[in-house]
């Protein structure tokens, strides 16, 4: 009877049910988006649901051109939280367009507004009682005259780990992650992650493209892959429903 009564909690812990499958809702730029598939460009976003288990939803919000501003003042955050439910994550990537001080419908300043927005996306997230998780942007592919990644983002990689620390949120580390990526690539070789496009090879791109911020569909893999790893260590809740 003693052992029995050790075993019975465990009993109860195997009786009951898993809890319900979470929605990972993505907001961010052109890097994270979806994309059509008639077109060989890819956001990361597309490939995140492969390396999730299958019943688990990727919702992804993110859109082309659009800042923590304009993805505000558009209306798509809250459309977004209207949508989440207890259990949810939303996984928060801006900066790219942030920085076009020349666009005052996207700019925000890096130490004042920009950080204001993240901290209203991280309250109102967990308002709805779904976990937000900030990331770094990932790195355009930028290279100068000696082989060496140059950044590009300035002062808004820093402002996202500032806040991530004052508001102890769950942080991806993209920036770093995909810096040593391309960096360990190289120049010339990278450019196969990234809408390089030769011309005539591609029937709707006739002229070619050569594109260093956006990806094809190995970049997007490999950038999804690194978002999957910094999960796996920075997001302990959503990384158990990682496929192992």
């Amino acid at each position: 009877m003693k052992n029995l009564a050790r075993l019975l909690p465990f009993l109860a812990l195997l009786a009951s049910p898993l809890p319900a499958a979470p929605k990972v809702f993505l907001a961010g730029d052109s890097t994270m988006s979806d994309k059509p598939v008639d077109l060989p460009e890819r956001g990361w976003g597309m490939a995140l649901g492969a390396l999730l288990d299958p019943a688990v939803k990727v919702d992804n919000r993110a859109m082309n051109g659009r800042s923590t501003k304009s993805f505000l003042d558009e209306g798509r955050w809250a459309k977004l939280t209207a949508d989440l439910t207890p259990g949810d994550f939303v996984i928060i990537q801006f900066a790219h367009n942030d920085e076009k001080k020349e666009d005052p419908k996207r700019y925000t300043d890096p130490a004042g507004s920009f950080r204001d927005n993240l901290r209203r996306f991280i309250a109102e997230t967990r308002a709805k009682g779904a976990t937000p998780i900030l990331a770094t942007p990932v790195c355009r592919r930028k290279f100068d005259a000696t082989g060496k990644l140059v950044p590009t983002h300035g002062a808004y990689p820093d402002a996202l780990r500032a806040v991530a620390r004052e508001e102890k949120a769950p942080l991806l580390e993209l920036e770093q992650a995909t810096a040593r990526w391309l960096q360990a690539e190289g120049d010339v070789p990278s450019r196969r992650f990234f809408m390089w496009i030769a011309p005539g090879t591609h029937p709707k791109i006739p002229d070619g493209r050569k594109d260093d911020t956006h990806f094809v569909a190995a970049g997007a893999e490999a950038v999804a892959a690194l978002a999957a790893t910094e999960i796996r260590t920075q997001a302990p809740t959503l990384a158990r429903w990682l496929r192992k």
